[in-house]
């Protein structure tokens, strides 16, 4: 169904959209002091998402984008978790911390770097902190599965974690060579024994389709390889290459990563093979089984978007603690420091570790609005819209509504007085259709965008 040469056109920078506006956005004229102020003025009946950044890995996975500390000394792991406790703890003069809690998620970084005593240490000190745990909060973790054993899965069982997310990539031994990642399909077999027997009933795997040597055949393996482990969901994302952010990804030789037309090939695959095995596509990069409440969510047009990706839990402010760690709310968002030692030395004084953030402009969040719906659902109810903002839908958007004309005469989006629908084909191309509402974008060169390609 896709005219792949016409659909490598689309091949430009653009964000992933897991906010808007996006990071590049954030400055740092919105400091800790702004933060403290929006805490204590928050609606206590709103519920809480709480992120945890565990920062630290013992050798770098050439291909990840996420803000990581090399190292293999035990008393940097020690030291960093007396710092998440002294910053829940200066959290707590300006959050109320009884607020029920929706969502936990430990994210990296390797969190099961850090070893079972130490696990069940962070988790105590969270649950002490916020102690009002809902009855269907969703608990999870990331996991490298070359760094699991039984009695860290038995920590996070014992403290309520019931969803596990594994990093494995690709199982194909020539990507894992070059990506620095080797990760054997019987060590990935184990973790996920592991948690299965522990009693985890809903595991997620991140694969990742556009890395050095990959091909439409080679990935076609890697899929019917993870169907052996009878994975509940699918993360599968677009590899973002962005060498001028991460230097280890100028190790790689870009002649060697698939081309656009290749990627498409991929993932129209991926998408029809999965398909065919009883998974359904869930906003732009997911997959999972009817019964997941996830698909449930989409059906219902209740999905929604974070920066952990796809999630039912919506309506909450997203806390993050630890290095580098965002978070939102209604109108904010706000990141811990990246530098270890400046991070340090904001807890110290006893002020929360600021970096930067952004208040939102009424602009602003109705944008958001209208995109993470598109991303989440790859629909808008217009008129949903036009009675929650008070603004008439066509005048206020009429400039972004021609920019999005090439996809309405492509077949890619209907749009009628009433609703935008993205069709199958187009959401594979969500990102750049949510690119005409993007304000911000608007005012950069295309050739000046630092994003990831598209496609």
């Amino acid at each position: 169904m896709i005219d792949f040469e016409q659909f490598t056109k689309y091949s430009k920078p653009g964000p992933r959209y897991t906010s808007y506006p996006t990071a590049p956005e954030f400055n740092d004229n919105f400091g800790a002091g702004d933060y403290e102020a929006i805490l204590k003025s928050q609606d206590k009946e709103r519920k809480l998402s709480l992120y945890f950044h565990m920062p630290f890995c013992r050798s770098a996975c050439y291909f990840c984008g996420c803000n990581v500390v090399f190292t293999s000394k035990e008393e940097k792991k020690e030291r960093y978790i007396d710092y998440l406790l002294k910053e829940m703890k200066i959290l707590s003069n300006s959050l109320d911390t009884s607020r029920e809690v929706l969502q936990l998620h430990f994210g990296g970084g390797t969190p099961t770097f850090f070893d079972a005593a130490q696990l069940d240490k962070i988790i105590k000190a969270i649950w002490q902190t916020f102690p009002n745990r809902a009855k269907d909060a969703e608990i999870s973790c990331e996991i490298d599965p070359r760094f699991l054993t039984t009695e860290q899965m038995g920590v996070l069982r014992e403290n309520g974690f019931n969803r596990i997310s594994f990093g494995v990539q690709d199982f194909d031994e020539k990507v894992q060579r070059e990506v620095h990642r080797i990760q054997p399909f019987e060590v990935t077999k184990n973790a996920v024994d592991i948690a299965r027997n522990s009693g985890i009933t809903s595991i997620n795997m991140d694969l990742i389709y556009g890395l050095p040597y990959q091909s439409l055949e080679s990935f076609s393996k890697t899929l019917k390889k993870s169907l052996e482990l009878d994975i509940d969901r699918y993360a599968i994302f677009n590899y973002a290459h962005v060498p001028w952010m991460k230097k280890t990804m100028r190790k790689f030789d870009e002649t060697t990563l698939p081309a656009p037309k290749e990627k498409l090939a991929i993932m129209r695959h991926t998408i029809d093979f999965l398909s065919s095995h009883g998974y359904k596509m869930i906003g732009m990069d997911h997959f999972a089984k009817p019964k997941d409440e996830l698909f449930l969510a989409i059906k219902k047009g209740e999905l929604h978007r974070n920066f952990q990706g796809y999630t039912t839990k919506g309506g909450t402010d997203l806390i993050g603690i630890g290095l580098t760690s965002i978070g939102e709310g209604e109108r904010h968002y706000v990141q811990n420091f990246r530098d270890m030692e400046k991070y340090e030395e904001c807890i110290d004084s006893g002020k929360l570790p600021v970096m930067r953030g952004l208040a939102l402009s009424d602009d602003d969040v109705l944008r958001k609005a209208v995109i993470m719906e598109m991303m989440s659902n790859f629909k808008l109810n217009i008129k949903n819209i036009e009675k929650r903002f008070g603004i008439d839908f066509f005048d206020y958007f009429k400039d972004d509504i021609k920019e999005l004309r090439a996809f309405i005469n492509e077949g890619l989006v209907t749009l009628d007085e009433r609703s935008l629908q993205v069709n199958d084909t187009g959401t594979l191309l969500i990102r750049n259709i949510c690119m005409p509402f993007d304000a911000y974008l608007k005012k950069v060169p295309e050739e000046l965008r630092r994003f990831s390609k598209t496609v």
